[in-house]
C-alpha cells in the first residue's frame, strides 16, 4: 500500500472525525508529515497516532482536508468505482434509472455520497461532472471511466464542467469539455414528464436546478386555474410544471434576458405558450412597480449569503423579498418560498419569513416545510448537507 504523507492533529481535535464529520479544519493540524502537494490524497492521525480518515488535502481555506473514507485503502480504479457504484445503486433504488417519465437526477452529491468535492448530474445519456476540489478534479479522468461503465448502457458520455466551481488559480488553468463521448450542447430530456431544453455547456450550474423537482410537483397539485408568478425563474422550471398542470396564467421573472430566452424555449417546447407571459427584468423592480395580485408566487432566489460574514444582509434581502411577495398574493392565496444559503439555517429562514409576515399585516399559515430532494442525500455525519429550506404558506 502506498506510504501517504500524514496529518497530525491537535490533542482533542479528532472528536468529530471519530463521529465520522468529513471535513478537517485548518486550526485543527498541528503538523504534517512527508511531502504533500495541494490536492494529494493524505492520511490524518490524532494526536496520540490513531488512524481517523484518508481524503484530499486542500490548504489555504477553512477546510484543509475532505474526507472520503475512514478506512484505511489502496487508492486505485477499483476504489472509486466502488463508489460510484455505491450511489449508483442508491439512485436505483430510488427509482431514478431507465425511468420513462424522469431522466434528469444527481447521480453524486458530495458529502451526501462520501466523495467530498464532487458533483455529478445526469441528463438523459450525459453526466455533467462539477469538481469543487482540486483532488477530485486530478482523478477526474478515472472518475469519468468508472461513471461510465457503472452507468453503461445508460450512460455514455461524461462532459467536465469543473472551470467554474474549482478555487481561483486552479480554474484559471481548467478547461471545460468531454471527457467521454460526443459533444453536444444540450439536449430536451424529461422531469415527471415535463419537457425541457438542458444546455450544460452555457447554463448556470450543470445546466439545470434539478433539486426543486419534489417541490416542483407540489406546486403543479395547487395550480389548476391558478394565476402563477414564478420569480428568479432561470429556465422556468416552476412555470412549466404550473401551466401543463392547468395554471391559467403564468408569468415568468427573471433579470438575466438569456434565462428568459430559455425559458420561452421550454414554454414552447411544452405547448403552452398562450398563458404564459415572461418579463426580463430584476424581481424586486418587478414586484415594485406592478400592481397585479396572483394566487400562487414562487420566491426561489440565488444563494444571498455564501459566507457567515455576509448572512445579515442575506437575511435582510430574503425579509424584504417576501414582503413584496405576501402582499401581492390574493387572500387565500399560497406563497412558495426557498433559501439555497447554506449559512442560512432553517430556523433562521422560518424566523425571517414570519418577520416579513408581521410587517406585510398578513395571517399566514404553513402548509409545507420543504427541503432537497432524495438525490441530493445529506449524510447523517454531515449536516451541513443540507442546503434548501421552503416554506409553503396560505396567505389569508
Amino acid at each position: 500500500m502506498k506510504e501517504f504523507a500524514r496529518i497530525i492533529l491537535h490533542g482533542g481535535k479528532d472528536h468529530s472525525l471519530k463521529r465520522h464529520h468529513p471535513w478537517v479544519f485548518s486550526g485543527a493540524i498541528k503538523k504534517i508529515q512527508g511531502e504533500v502537494e495541494e490536492g494529494e490524497a493524505v492520511e490524518v492521525f490524532s494526536a496520540g497516532g490513531e488512524y481517523l480518515g484518508t481524503g484530499h488535502y486542500q490548504p489555504g481555506g477553512s477546510i484543509a482536508v475532505r474526507i472520503f473514507s475512514f478506512e484505511r485503502v489502496e487508492l486505485n480504479y477499483n476504489f472509486w468505482k466502488a463508489k460510484i457504484s455505491q450511489a449508483f445503486a442508491y439512485r436505483r433504488a430510488l427509482g431514478f434509472i431507465e425511468n420513462s417519465s424522469t431522466n434528469i437526477y444527481r447521480l453524486i452529491f458530495a458529502e451526501g455520497d462520501g466523495l467530498p468535492g464532487l458533483v455529478v448530474d445526469v441528463y438523459n445519456d450525459t453526466a455533467v461532472m462539477q469538481c469543487h476540489t482540486i483532488g477530485m478534479y486530478r482523478i477526474r479522468e478515472t472518475l469519468a471511466q468508472a461513471i461510465v461503465e457503472v452507468g453503461a448502457p445508460t450512460i455514455t458520455a461524461v462532459y467536465d464542467k469543473s472551470a467554474e466551481t474549482l478555487p481561483a488559480k486552479a480554474a484559471a488553468q481548467a478547461t471545460n469539455g468531454y471527457l467521454i463521448g460526443e459533444a453536444t450542447d444540450s439536449q430536451v430530456v424529461q422531469e415527471n414528464n415535463n419537457k425541457f431544453t438542458v444546455d450544460w455547456v452555457h447554463g448556470q450550474k450543470t445546466g439545470f436546478f434539478i433539486d426543486q423537482r419534489e417541490n416542483r410537483s407540489l406546486l403543479a397539485q395547487y395550480s389548476q386555474g391558478k394565476s402563477v408568478l414564478n420569480t428568479f425563474c432561470y429556465t422556468g422550471g416552476f412555470s412549466i410544471y404550473s401551466l401543463n398542470a392547468g395554471a391559467s396564467q403564468v408569468h415568468s421573472v427573471d433579470s438575466s434576458k438569456k434565462a428568459i430566452e430559455l425559458t420561452d424555449k421550454n414554454v414552447e417546447l411544452n405547448g403552452t405558450a398562450d398563458r404564459h407571459e415572461s418579463f426580463a427584468v430584476d424581481t424586486f423592480s418587478f414586484l415594485k412597480d406592478n400592481p397585479a395580485t396572483y394566487d400562487i408566487i414562487i420566491l426561489d432566489p440565488p444563494a444571498f449569503a455564501k459566507h457567515q460574514n455576509v448572512r445579515h444582509n442575506a437575511v435582510m434581502g430574503y425579509k424584504r423579498l417576501n414582503v413584496e411577495g405576501i402582499k401581492h398574493i390574493k387572500p387565500g392565496g399560497i406563497l412558495f418560498t426557498f433559501s439555497c444559503s447554506q449559512v442560512v439555517d432553517r430556523y433562521l429562514f422560518n424566523s425571517t419569513v414570519m418577520a416579513a409576515a408581521i410587517e406585510a399585516g398578513r395571517n399566514i399559515k404553513i402548509m409545507h416545510q420543504l427541503s432537497q430532494p432524495a438525490d441530493h442525500p445529506v449524510s447523517i455525519f454531515h449536516p451541513e448537507g443540507e442546503y434548501l429550506k421552503g416554506l409553503v404558506l396560505y396567505v389569508e
